[in-house]
């Protein structure tokens, strides 16, 4: 980019565990007019994935490449947990030196770096953001936190003892004691702030990334009570008016076939007592007042850019970190029934509140990833596609709707594009580093290349928990391990089966047979480690194992 012309800002924003179909860009009915906006002003991508949990989704975003090169082929959480990752490359837990951070790079081209949010990438100050080339950073360091800094008797549990302070200004730990703290509003504030202070003839990059409506689910008694009555026939309704509105929205086919809600470990809804489905809906209207109040906080940033006349010169990018919660595995090592109920008033009257914490349930948050399978943690598509919307104005058809095939692994070379700034390849500062993975997005968003982003030759391959994934145009094979059943391949193809509903592998098992083989190509290509007891790690085992049901609202 010629140094005459003036270069762009980019502002990148994350949902933590947002759903596809949550929002009303993508056929949701939570209030959110401010993602509405930015819709109307640029493209929404109906096939963009993600990995299937949150901290691997930003090691892929902060580095292009795959999250089993980048430092998180498990999470922090899990390499803890199951020793056999431990020592091995690509499993430091953190965000690695064998790449080269998208804010290190744009912090070396002279852009100002700024975030407030949720980091998830580091937990000590040599892995803090300020360490990957954020110049001002006010950051939430692990996975996840109470939204009102309320933080009684974590340190009561062994398992957690390895965590360090929660939070970090820059190259500090610090505490949190703003007695009007939660966590939108906050991050915000803060954002705001660096962006007030930034260097007038600096260019900026800025990162937004919201730890809502991540658990525990927390917000404002006025937030909520705009959600009253809303959800009171239940998950499996609200999936299917989600659905029919996404259709009216060209979001999906009218053919479309929707998954069922698979929740063996919560109960159905018709066999819920009205004792329990009262609890259960008042679940889902604290997690509609977070996305509503998430909202908001993104349009005081547009008021804000648009104020100052920054605008027009922004790439604004807003997307999920993978798909809606039905688990709440990450906090089985910060909470036990017994903390919960020493320290926490979950009654329905007070949940919502600072000292409450609960989930959803892995039915609501199936209603969330309405039409796909499966949530968050899972690699069906449930767990890995994800709502994005990019504005900028140098791209044609604002308000349009994109179906390719995307990966959170192209933001950072379509940034780098934008900027003007080339990737150092191999070798930066010294140390050997890797080529970005991800694709450029600007040559066909401007409408100066009709093809597709990833060509028809392009695979991408997934794996976390022991599943595996691999994708080639618009077929997906996909190996989940059940508990007490032979490990085998599914196929399915993306196109006619949103849904996963219909395996193709006895059919079609030359197809089956090409992308099996692409799967073992790329775990030699990322450095893919399956341990021998992998099946310990099988999601649904977990799950059976620990329940939480007590978080999400049932009595037994």
């Amino acid at each position: 980019m010629p140094h005459s012309q003036k270069r762009p800002n980019f502002l990148i924003i994350v949902a933590d565990d947002l759903g596809w179909s949550d929002t009303q860009p993508f056929g949701g009915e939570i209030h959110t007019p401010n993602l509405e906006r930015l819709a109307k002003s640029g493209v929404r991508f109906t096939d963009f994935h993600t990995a299937s949990a949150c901290s691997p989704t930003r090691s892929m975003l902060f580095s292009g490449t795959d999250n089993h090169i980048a430092g998180l082929g498990q999470m922090a959480e899990t390499v803890k947990r199951f020793t056999e990752f431990q020592g091995k490359p690509g499993y430091e837990g953190y965000l690695n030196d064998r790449v080269a951070a998208l804010p290190e790079l744009l912090s070396d081209a002279g852009y100002h770096t700024i975030m407030s949010g949720k980091w998830h990438l580091g937990l000590v100050p040599e892995r803090f953001p300020s360490a990957r080339g954020f110049q001002k950073s006010f950051a939430l360091l692990p996975g996840g936190a109470n939204h009102y800094a309320f933080e009684p008797g974590t340190k009561e549990k062994p398992s957690v003892a390895f965590l360090p302070q929660l939070y970090a200004q820059d190259k500090e730990y610090v505490e949190v004691d703003d007695p009007h703290f939660y966590s939108s509003d906050s991050f915000t504030d803060t954002l705001l702030e660096y962006l007030e202070e930034k260097p007038d003839h600096k260019p900026w990059f800025a990162y937004l990334p919201f730890t809502a409506p991540h658990w525990p689910l927390q917000a404002p008694k006025e937030y909520i009570a705009k959600y009253k009555g809303k959800y009171d026939e239940g998950p499996d309704v609200l999936r299917e008016q989600r659905l029919k509105e996404q259709v009216k929205l060209g979001l999906v086919g009218k053919d479309v076939v929707s998954a069922p809600i698979l929740a063996d470990n919560e109960t159905e809804w018709h066999d819920k007592s009205d004792e329990d489905k009262a609890y259960s809906a008042r679940t889902m209207e604290i997690y509609a007042a977070m996305v509503h109040k998430m909202d908001e906080n993104i349009g005081r940033v547009l008021d804000h850019l648009e104020k100052t006349g920054e605008l027009e010169n922004t790439f604004i990018s807003f997307m999920s970190d993978n798909g809606a919660e039905g688990a709440i595995l990450e906090a089985i090592p910060l909470l036990t029934n017994e903390l919960n109920e020493k320290y926490f008033d979950n009654s329905i009257d007070n949940i919502g509140a600072k000292n409450s914490f609960i989930w959803y349930g892995p039915r609501w948050a199936q209603a969330a990833t309405a039409p796909a399978k499966y949530t968050k943690g899972y690699i069906f598509e449930g767990g890995i596609r994800c709502p994005l919307i990019v504005r900028y104005p140098g791209f044609e058809k604002p308000g349009s709707i994109s179906h390719e095939f995307t990966t959170v692994m192209d933001i950072l070379p379509t940034v780098l594009e934008l900027a003007g700034v080339t990737h150092p390849g191999t070798n930066y500062k010294g140390r050997e580093v890797v080529v970005p993975r991800g694709v450029s997005w600007v040559s066909n968003l401007s409408g100066k290349s009709k093809e597709a982003i990833h060509s028809n030759t392009h695979f991408t391959g997934w794996e976390l928990f022991g599943q595996r994934a691999i994708r080639k145009g618009n077929l997906k094979a996909i190996l989940a391990p059940e508990e007490g059943k032979e490990d085998t391949w599914e196929l399915y193809d993306l196109d006619a089966d949103f849904g996963e509903t219909k395996d193709l592998a006895k059919t079609h098992p030359d197809l089956l047979k090409e992308l099996v083989e692409l799967w073992y190509l790329y775990e030699g290509d990322c450095g893919v480690f399956i341990p021998d007891n992998a099946d310990q790690m099988n999601l649904r085992k977990m799950l059976k194992e620990n329940p939480r049901r007590k978080a999400w609202g049932e009595k037994k």
